[in-house]
């Protein structure tokens, strides 16, 4: 299991370099935990690897060359390298995958035929099958072979090893026959026998045992490099979430440029609608930032000139002139990529049990057929039967099942669950669902819509409300800014006239006969108005709250005031029961001030709050739940989310949330209903059930059939048939998954 990243950051105090490696050659979650013993056996260092993303995250002591690192690595069998920013994208090992699985299917499809339906048999067809099998046992089984060569050379055995093994033994047996036994000659059919006959080595050929171990684990290993292959796009994402074009003011003249060629102290233009390209200081406008991407709250923030701006996030009204302070790798949106790929990198993925198991089962299995081997020669019945029985062990043995377990039950749950709108990004997030007992709920976007709306409308005596909404509502008709257009989607019968919006203050206008204001405190106080003391109180009590307020005054009175707050999703109360419900533990995770969360958490029957949390201190609050002995679960929407959602245990994003959010999360909400979030970890943790079963009954069956083809009982063609049998099982047992429904 790969050291938790929390642990990593534990023992920075000590002055260490964090190193991250690009990691090739890695074939399966054993090979990552390998690296790290190897890694760890260096004076100092400390790893974590994650095979999911092939990168490995490295604590060194200050100064030592990252080329040492690299020769260790490279001692163990394995490739590194310092990533390169600007390198091109390794190819897609799904792709990679997809054409040799395609390749082995159409060459060993007749080929299984030809085998095991005797009228197909036509005069020469084995030779037909010894051209079919040798680029399916050569080429597609490359990986395979070029795997266990690897691990031999260090000592090590994987199931690659009993792939290779299995494989290359059932394919030289067969040309043996072919070449110098009997089998080559034309109008050659099987000897289907169930038990072991004496000569059999030199009559009977077995490409089909070749030809279908390698197409039923490459199809199992497709299925997963697919399942995976959205596990380092987290990043990718974050990074796009940040401004393409930036518009240069330099002596008085804008230019048009790429964003990453921006250094600090440039002046940017930012007008309505465009993102700010860097971190920076207004120097000179006045506009509501809407900063949402980033902080994951929906209250737009109005800037002027001294205020600082966040890289990435959208200038809503006014033009902005902004500059530069920090660029590129120093953006906070940088930074943030950052949390996102060290919480990534030290989340390594779940060590399978086909995995874990086989560092025991592949040596014994080899020294089985070794033995098999040796007891059928001394006992008399020969060379052929010897080699036959071998080969027999060796192909019962090997792992198609095992190979089909994993990747199976999560391509019909993930099937299931696309159907239900519920994205699962890999086996590797499915043990976690089992464990889960603490579910950590963003507000913004996930309880909440996201979209302000009208919460309260406070008239003082003397003011009808429903003349007060309506008054409001149509001075802020002509508004830009967020609040103004929340307030006037009330619809109002009356006209405004002379409208002026007043940046950083609020709205005034002619609403029939009446002259109205619309804004702060201030607004107000610019124009002489005086606010009485109840309505502060209530503008105080909203603001607690987490509301936007605007003060309301016509004819030089205040008159009343209206709120602006987020609004609770409908479903939210009863998705917290549902959470409850499976044994968890909600938590109730915001920016906002405590008043306006914890008002939302007595809404919702939520005790924990933690409330007024920056991005960083979301992944702090994440890593101390876990050090508490809390396995997490996440639920967020927000590019803020995003780091939190990579360090939980289980990651689950809103589908209505950014594109980083939903990269980073190991489970997807296509919708917004917080309720289906309960379906996804049932749905997870139904799947993970199936894989443990698919797994037990894998296991079980090769225990079970070795002894069996040990005694002689078995002839490799119908051991093979019996491998192919067990996937079939395996198979079968993960369509069940179709069965699943969510919550009524």
């Amino acid at each position: 299991m790969s050291t938790p990243v929390s642990t990593l950051h534990d023992t920075l105090h000590d002055a260490r370099d964090s190193i991250v490696l690009d990691v090739s050659g890695m074939t399966c979650a054993s090979c990552a935990a390998r690296i790290e013993k190897k890694l760890g056996k260096v004076e100092g260092v400390s790893a974590s690897v994650n095979y999911a993303t092939n990168k490995a995250l490295v604590l060194a002591p200050a100064g030592m060359p990252v080329a040492e690192l690299i020769r260790t690595v490279e001692a163990a069998g394995y490739g590194a390298r310092v990533p390169e920013p600007d390198a091109p994208p390794p190819p897609d090992p799904a792709e990679l995958l997809k054409r040799r699985v395609i390749v082995a299917a159409v060459l060993a499809v007749p080929v299984i035929l030809l085998a095991m339906v005797p009228a197909l048999q036509f005069a020469g067809w084995q030779w037909v099958s010894l051209v079919l099998a040798t680029p399916v046992v050569a080429w597609a089984g490359l990986p395979f072979h070029r795997s266990a060569w690897v691990n031999l050379r260090h000592g090590a055995t994987t199931m690659d090893t009993l792939v290779s093994l299995g494989t290359v033994a059932a394919f030289l047996q067969s040309v043996y026959a072919l070449v110098w036994g009997t089998a080559g000659r034309i109008g050659y059919t099987h000897q289907i026998e169930l038990r072991l006959m004496p000569g059999m080595a030199g009559d009977s050929v077995y490409f089909e045992a070749a030809v279908g171990i390698v197409t039923f684990i490459l199809l199992g290993r497709y299925f997963e490099a697919r399942a995976r292959r959205s596990a380092g796009s987290a990043l990718e994402a974050l990074l796009n979430e940040g401004a393409k074009q930036a518009t240069l003011l330099r002596d008085g003249v804008e230019l048009s440029v790429p964003a990453d060629v921006v250094v600090v102290g440039d002046v940017v233009v930012v007008r309505p609608g465009e993102k700010v390209a860097a971190d920076g200081v207004v120097v000179e406008g006045l506009s509501a930032i809407d900063a949402s991407l980033v902080t994951g709250e929906s209250v737009p923030v109005d800037v002027g000139p001294g205020d600082a701006v966040i890289g990435g996030t959208v200038n809503t009204t006014g033009r902005l002139l902004v500059r530069a302070t920090r660029v590129g790798a120093d953006t906070q949106l940088a930074q943030m990529a950052r949390l996102v790929e060290q919480a990534q990198t030290g989340k390594a993925a779940v060590q399978r049990l086909a995995d874990r198991v086989s560092s025991v089962f592949v040596p014994v299995v080899i020294v089985i057929a070794a033995a098999t081997g040796v007891a059928w020669a001394w006992s008399g019945a020969g060379a052929d039967a010897a080699v036959t029985a071998a080969v027999a062990v060796l192909i019962i043995a090997c792992p198609c099942a095992l190979g089909l377990a994993t990747p199976t039950a999560l391509l019909v749950g993930s099937g299931r669950g696309a159907e239900l709108g519920i994205l699962i990004s890999g086996p590797e997030i499915l043990e976690s669902t089992r464990l889960v007992d603490t579910i950590v709920l963003d507000k913004t976007g996930t309880l909440t819509t996201g979209v302000m709306s009208v919460a309260e409308v406070v008239p003082l005596p003397g003011t009808v409300p429903g003349t007060l909404r309506d008054v409001v509502a149509a001075a802020e008709s002509g508004s830009e800014h967020p609040i103004g257009r929340a307030i006037a989607a009330e619809g109002s019968p009356l006209v405004a006239t002379q409208f002026q919006a007043v940046p950083g203050r609020g709205v005034t206008a002619q609403v029939g006969g009446l002259s109205v204001l619309a804004g702060s405190a201030a607004l107000l106080a610019d124009n002489d108005v005086v606010i009485p003391g109840e309505l502060s109180e209530a503008a105080d009590q909203a603001a607690r709250l987490g509301r936007s307020v605007v003060l309301v005054a016509w004819d030089g009175e205040a008159r009343g005031l209206v709120s602006v707050a987020d609004t609770t999703k409908p479903t939210s109360a009863r998705a917290v029961t549902a959470y409850r419900e499976l044994g968890l533990r909600p938590v109730l995770l915001s920016g906002d001030s405590t008043a306006a969360a914890q008002y939302l958490a007595d809404q919702l029957g939520i005790t924990d709050v933690i409330a007024q949390v920056s991005p960083a201190d979301k992944v702090a609050v994440i890593r101390d739940l876990q050090s508490s002995g809390a396995t997490v679960a996440m639920v967020g929407d927000g590019v803020n989310d995003a780091a939190a959602l990579t360090q939980a245990d289980l990651g689950i994003a809103m589908g209505s949330g950014t594109d980083a959010a939903i990269a980073a999360s190991d489970l997807t909400l296509m919708g917004s209903d917080p309720v289906h979030a309960a379906d996804a970890i049932r749905l997870s943790r139904v799947t993970l059930r199936r894989i443990k079963g698919n797994l037990f009954w894998a296991f079980a069956y090769n225990v079970a059939a070795i002894p069996i083809a040990a005694a002689g009982l078995l002839n490799p063609m119908i051991a093979s048939a019996a491998m192919a049998f067990s996937s079939v099982f395996v198979v079968s047992n993960s369509l069940r998954l179709r069965r699943f429904q969510p919550l009524p």
